[in-house]
């Protein structure tokens, strides 16, 4: 690890695998380069596993199964609560190594610190609440027990837009299930994952029950996994197109999987809708991380009647926001992920204006070195535009408008995605009935924000296979055994 590193997040970040309870370089002889997007400079190396060192990890956590099963909720529950207090304590340092590694702004890195050790905090409460049942047969010829029991070994697989809460929202509820885990970090963001781990060893994790494989070689090491029948459990979040395969290829093992994949939120405001709340609730959902989320409001649909006012105060409170490294205080939107995300959003845009929309402000990258892009409002962008077919992952808000309920969420629907979607609205029965009528697994009425612990998050349609949080996000890593018996 570069002395950079720990001067700038002001803490020491293990840089190896964490296999068995063991820090290690792996069996490989190559690293991983950790590049800052606000510099494109390289700040740490880190062990880049291969697919023995992943078959490694499988072992380890298999060896840590049997007694992690059998140890008491109890037990289980304070190792995840002390987790949650170190990440609490820690919160700052998690902080600004999200934001070296990532580039999001440290307000937006502050924020999801908080929010991914809450997961730790919400399953050591859930962990002693795997409730079976106890019933007569109706028949009456026998008793009928169900109990939940931990699936086994988990492979987790997390992408680099959120590194911390995408990782705590998996090993939480998969620890107090009973589950050991191997977590694969996306190759951007293996620190955050690292540090992590390093925690939940401190709170008294025992080895083996986590282990953390950083690898370039992600298809490899991950089908290395599925392949294996000790792994009985995956938990993946990042593309569609990536889950698509995923899923294939667990077939073959019928391996349990949850998938969440990727979104194209719709943002409709109607006629009604009160205009500046509209506009707040829009910086969240659409500029949250710098729009780098699944859950981003990714199409506005917006009534005729409200659109210009809606596209100027929108657009003039993007001009407000600073663009610049995330570990300034006074930035609010940080750099993108890498090169090849921020071509693609230059790329929608152009390919927007083309197909005829306005460019109310943004539209360019700045001439400075890091991954960054204006915060963009496109207006009048028309109904059939290729950028509403995409998710864009960046900081940009195409803008069509419309005047029947009707269009808005037949257009709000003609996606193969259906994650999340934002409705404004005064009249609550309307908002109700949209909501209804919205294919998604996940609805904000009158609000830019959706995700909290308690509650069940995952999609519909291509946007994936099961829950996270809530308790749902528990009974995800359980099978469910029914006995019948006779007294």
């Amino acid at each position: 690890m570069s002395g950079n590193l720990a001067e700038l997040a002001g803490i020491e970040v293990p840089t190896g695998l964490l296999i068995g309870g063991e820090w290690t370089s792996g069996r490989g002889s190559d690293t991983l380069a950790v590049i800052d997007p606000s510099t494109e400079d390289a700040v740490a190396e880190v062990a880049n596993g291969t697919v023995e060192d992943a078959l490694d990890a499988v072992s380890a956590a298999h060896d840590a199964l049997a007694g992690w099963a059998a140890t008491p909720p109890r037990q289980r529950a304070e190792c995840l609560r002390r987790t949650f207090e170190l990440m609490t304590k820690n919160a700052d340092a998690l902080a600004r190594l999200m934001t070296i590694e990532n580039g999001k702004a440290l307000r937006d890195a502050k924020a999801e610190a908080a929010y991914s050790a809450e997961f730790f905090r919400w399953y050591a409460e859930e962990a002693v609440r795997m409730e079976g049942v106890f019933m007569q047969a109706p028949s009456g010829a026998n008793k009928i027990l169900v109990m939940r029991q931990p699936v086994g070994v988990s492979v987790l697989v997390t992408p680099w837009n959120f590194p911390a809460a995408m990782a705590t929202r998996k090993i939480g509820p998969a620890l107090a299930a009973g589950c050991t885990v191997v977590l694969k970090p996306a190759s951007e963001t293996p620190l955050t994952a690292l540090y992590i781990a390093e925690l939940l060893g401190q709170a008294g994790v025992p080895d083996g029950v986590v282990n953390v494989l950083t690898s370039r070689k992600s298809g490899a090491v991950v089908s290395a996994m599925l392949n294996d029948p000790r792994v009985r459990k995956l938990s993946f979040t990042g593309s569609t197109e990536v889950g698509r395969v995923l899923l294939r290829e667990a077939a073959d093992t019928v391996v349990n999987c949850s998938m969440e994949l990727g979104g194209n939120a719709p943002f409709i405001i109607f006629e009604d809708a009160d205009v500046d709340a509209a506009v707040e609730g829009a910086l969240i959902a659409k500029m949250r991380n710098g729009g780098e989320a699944c859950t981003a409001a990714n199409r506005f649909y917006v009534h005729e009647a409200v659109a210009d006012d809606f596209s100027r105060a929108f657009a003039a409170r993007l001009e407000r926001m600073i663009v610049g490294p995330g570990l300034d205080e006074t930035t609010d939107v940080g750099p993108l992920v890498n090169e090849s995300t921020r071509s693609k959003v230059a790329e929608l845009v152009e390919s927007a204006a083309a197909d005829g929309g306005k460019v109310v402000t943004g539209g360019h990258a700045p001439q400075r070195r890091g991954y960054y892009y204006q915060p963009t409002v496109i207006d009048q962008v028309p109904v059939g535009a290729g950028i509403l077919g995409t998710e864009i992952f960046g900081p940009v808000a195409p803008v069509v408008r419309f005047t029947s309920e009707a269009d808005a969420v037949a257009w709000a629907n003609d996606t193969e995605f259906g994650l999340v979607s934002y409705v404004y609205t005064r009249d609550l029965a309307r908002g109700l009935r949209v909501c209804e009528a919205l294919e998604a697994g996940m609805v904000g009425l009158n609000r830019g924000l959706v995700s909290d612990p308690a509650a069940p998050f995952g999609g519909v349609k291509q946007s994936g296979i099961g829950r996270e949080g809530a308790h749902e996000g528990l009974l995800e890593f359980t099978e469910t055994k029914y006995i019948a018996t006779n007294w």
